[in-house]
């Protein structure tokens, strides 16, 4: 117990990594851990694309920067991007696939790795080209794109300390 809530209490997000790919034993219990999410009734409306080819990488990077208007790595450079999915006729998909991220990010720390929640993976995954990937990927139509994990080894640097918890974020009634 107290290594879970260490673990839960000293992951942050990186924002540098180096080049080289994760193993895939670190990689499979990420991706386990987000399976194991919560999920509204228990429907597992979610589904994550493991996108491990850089010029992959660079494409979807590109177009998430574009979407900000920049030019720009939104995903600072990190050799593994997890996409993940979820049904849009689930009611409660955002929140179901919000807690697949949460439980990809914690697990990644716990075996060692860095990661970073980037946005825009709806925005990426609306347009012609985004749809085109989906199709490939045999993620249904109603699947909207939740959010991007990014993890890899961080680089020197990459990771901050943790700021100070506010003073009022807890209130007790």
């Amino acid at each position: 117990m107290k290594e879970t809530l260490n673990d839960l209490k000293t992951r942050r997000s990186c924002r540098a990594y180096r080049p080289e790919q994760i193993k895939k034993n670190e990689l499979d219990a990420v991706l386990e851990a987000g399976t194991y999410a919560p999920s509204g009734m228990g429907k597992q409306g979610s589904m994550i694309v493991v996108v491990q080819d850089q010029e992959l990488i660079k494409k979807i990077s590109k177009m998430n920067a574009d979407i900000m208007g920049a030019d720009i790595d939104p995903f600072y450079g990190a050799p593994t991007v997890l996409v993940v999915f979820s049904d849009t006729e689930t009611p409660t998909y955002r929140d179901d696939g919000a807690l697949v991220i949460g439980n990809i990010l914690n697990a990644a720390h716990a075996v060692g790795l860095g990661s970073c929640m980037i946005y825009r993976a709806r925005e990426v995954f609306s347009t012609d080209e985004g749809k085109a990937m989906k199709k490939k990927w045999g993620v249904p139509d109603s699947y909207e794109g939740i959010g991007n994990c990014v993890i890899g080894y961080a680089a020197e640097g990459g990771i901050e300390a943790a700021a100070p918890r506010k003073a009022d974020y807890i209130i007790r009634v």
